[in-house]
């Protein structure tokens, strides 16, 4: 699979006049006549030097073409800058909003591993019982048992587990089971423990996993234990139905092909990504986010070194390792940053944090090429090396 690409349903097509104009609007960024606007810094911001994490996001919409890009930046000493570029709505033009919130997709999967592994540390969960003591009889089919893979397996994505979101899924409201349904009609990938290869129904079950353990909702346990206790104020969980993004946010666009129009993928149903990527926030509450799990917030010591444990997922670039729920990269200044990053329809957030406290996400409202998406994951380099 791609690197945390999702094949979930399309947005519905609008038969308004509201595609001629986004079309317009994109025309009009990818030639420069719509200018970038970088917001101010807080107070308490500094720089030094050309500003090249500025210069990236309008490089990222100059000549990329995504409708807007966001960062947020953390310096070792907790300094914080926020900026964007572009346009905040294609039929519009209306700016972007300040470190406005965003789909994060994939990033809910660290989430979802640390709720797991402090359960771990509680001892209500064993990483390496099988998936059968949770879920007894749950996980069967093609080459699949539940009682051959770990819980460990699951949140690094060593089980075999085909992929629910590779299939055709429509934009309505999914409940989990029918997700992990959708999977188990295809044969297993591979023997568990035997290879990586990235999966969204691993995080289908660790979700189920949590909610049979402490006999609440998934949304309820993310919130208790990370996003209150940390004090992360612009993240959530939507409840089902909830197709909106409740503060100021830009609008994500999806295209059906390269040179297609953008169609507006703001508001829908996010179920499809469950446990697995149906998160949102804001580049700087995945700041926060990232920093106080590396600072061990969230974690005892066993359980954070547990999660940094890697195996080699090099199919989302060079020297990229995957924990538990959590993705080291390796800087261009040395050393590594750890986060995830995530897609979801509309959006795609790159970013994460070092041991030393600096921290950068960054976020553009639409799905990227690989080529762009390379470039984003340059912006997030150059914020965390400058």
């Amino acid at each position: 699979m791609r690197e945390q690409t999702w094949q979930g349903p399309r947005p519905p097509r609008r038969r308004d006049g509201r595609r001629r104009r986004a079309a317009s609007a994109t025309a009009a960024i990818a030639v420069g006549v719509v200018m970038t606007g970088v917001l101010a810094p807080p107070a308490a911001s500094t720089t030094a030097g050309p500003d090249t994490v500025r210069q990236g996001l309008d490089a990222l919409v100059r000549s990329d073409g995504v409708p807007a890009a966001l960062a947020s930046v953390r310096d070792r000493d907790g300094r914080t800058r926020s900026y964007a570029a572009g346009v905040g709505d294609l039929a519009t033009g209306a700016k972007v909003p300040r470190d406005g919130q965003v789909r994060i997709g994939s990033n809910t999967k660290t989430f979802t591993a640390v709720v797991v592994l402090q359960l771990v540390a509680e001892g209500k969960i064993d990483l390496d019982a099988p998936v059968d003591t949770y879920l007894p009889g749950l996980v069967r089919g093609k080459g699949i048992d539940g009682r051959r893979i770990t819980v460990r397996r699951l949140l690094q994505h060593t089980s075999g587990l085909p992929d629910y979101s590779k299939g055709d899924l429509q934009p309505r409201y999914y409940d989990p089971r029918d997700l992990l349904g959708i999977a188990l009609q295809h044969k297993a990938e591979f023997a568990p423990g035997t290879k990586w290869a990235y999966s969204n129904t691993n995080y289908v079950l660790a979700g189920l996993i949590v909610q049979k353990v402490t006999g609440h909702a998934l949304g309820a346990e993310l919130d208790r234990r990370i996003i209150q206790r940390i004090g992360l104020r612009h993240t959530y969980f939507p409840a089902p139905g909830d197709k909106t993004i409740r503060e100021p946010h830009p609008k994500g666009y999806y295209r059906d092909s390269a040179g297609a129009p953008m169609a507006d993928a703001t508001e829908w149903d996010p179920s499809w990504a469950w446990a697995a990527g149906q998160m949102i926030s804001t580049n700087s509450d995945l700041n926060r986010f990232f920093t106080a799990l590396l600072a061990g917030r969230l974690l005892p010591p066993a359980q954070l070194a547990q999660m940094r444990t890697t195996v080699p997922a090099e199919a989302f670039g060079p020297g990229v390792r995957y924990g538990l729920g959590l993705i080291s990269r390796p800087l261009s200044c040395g050393g590594v940053h750890w986060g995830h990053g995530g897609s979801m329809t509309g959006y795609e957030t790159r970013g994460g944090a070092t041991d030393d406290g600096r921290a950068a996400n960054v976020a553009v409202t639409m799905q990227p090429s690989r080529t762009t998406k390379k470039r984003v994951d340059e912006v997030v380099d150059t914020a965390l090396c400058r």
